[in-house]
């Protein structure tokens, strides 16, 4: 034992004091791998140095709406957002969520009298505006109204995959579909276009946000009115899928509510 307990020790010394190169070596060797945008200590919001603070770290305080009312992701984790967004991982957590929801969805019985309905936001949940946050930073540039307007008026914005799957899984279920974005009135027939051609074709209706009734009011406010709307009008709100805390957070919430990731913005 203590031989062991001796060289141990001595493996223990000879990795500590090793070059990351040498660990690099030494670990393809017994087969692991290392990410390609390492941890690293990251900078907070303004600039504020936050020692021991990981990008990761970053993403599930956001995720976890631990870290809020934050303008842009910061400057260093453009690599890691990017890297994330673009590669499997956001793939494989936005289908952990949407498979968890049909899970749920499946093993409902409806009514079956048309009153159930499943909301969807749009942004980042049921189209991805990828192509235009690539362009931007993943994030790191503060919301420019102008350009992302330009962006939204092309009506070429691609489904998220697993949002489109899910999407048509709960229209075989028998539930109707609301789309409730915060898009203005004046994006109303783009996004229309925008939706069907991404291959939602079949939905009750299409919520916009009127700037006149909802100006200056936060997304919660607005997105929990207009959900008390269709709850007066009878209907059910079975489910509630979307990207920000915003979309699943207020009052008349649905029976279960469903958070995608989306480390690139925060609305409030």
């Amino acid at each position: 034992m203590k031989l062991v307990a001796l060289i141990f020790s001595l493996s223990t010394i000879i990795i500590s004091l090793a070059t990351p190169s040498s660990c690099h070596s030494l670990a393809l060797e017994h087969g692991l791998t290392f990410s390609i945008f390492p941890l690293r200590l990251k900078s907070g919001l303004g600039g504020h140095y936050i020692p021991e603070t990981s990008c990761s770290s970053w993403r599930l305080g956001v995720e976890a709406h631990n870290i809020i009312e934050w303008t842009s992701i910061p400057k260093e984790c453009v690599d890691y957002v990017g890297n994330y967004l673009l590669g499997k991982q956001y793939r494989e957590d936005s289908k952990a969520v949407t498979e968890e929801a049909y899970k749920y969805a499946k093993n409902l019985n409806l009514i079956g009298d048309g009153k159930d309905i499943w909301i969807f936001d749009i942004d980042e949940t049921s189209l991805s505006n990828l192509p235009y946050y690539a362009d931007h930073g993943f994030g790191v540039e503060k919301y420019n109204a102008t350009s992302f307007n330009e962006w939204v008026d092309l009506g070429t914005a691609p489904p998220l995959p697993e949002s489109l799957k899910l999407y048509k899984r709960l229209l075989r279920l028998g539930f109707k579909v609301v789309f409730l974005t915060g898009r203005p009135q004046s994006q109303r027939d783009i996004t229309l276009r925008n939706l069907k051609n991404a291959g939602y074709t079949i939905f009750h209706t299409l919520i916009v946000k009127d700037s006149t009734e909802y100006n200056g009011k936060t997304a919660v406010t607005y997105k929990s009115s207009e959900r008390n709307k269709l709850e007066g009008k009878g209907y059910r709100i079975v489910g509630n899928i979307g990207d920000q805390w915003s979309d699943i957070l207020g009052t008349n919430i649905g029976n279960r509510t469903f958070k995608l990731p989306d480390p690139m913005y925060y609305i409030s």
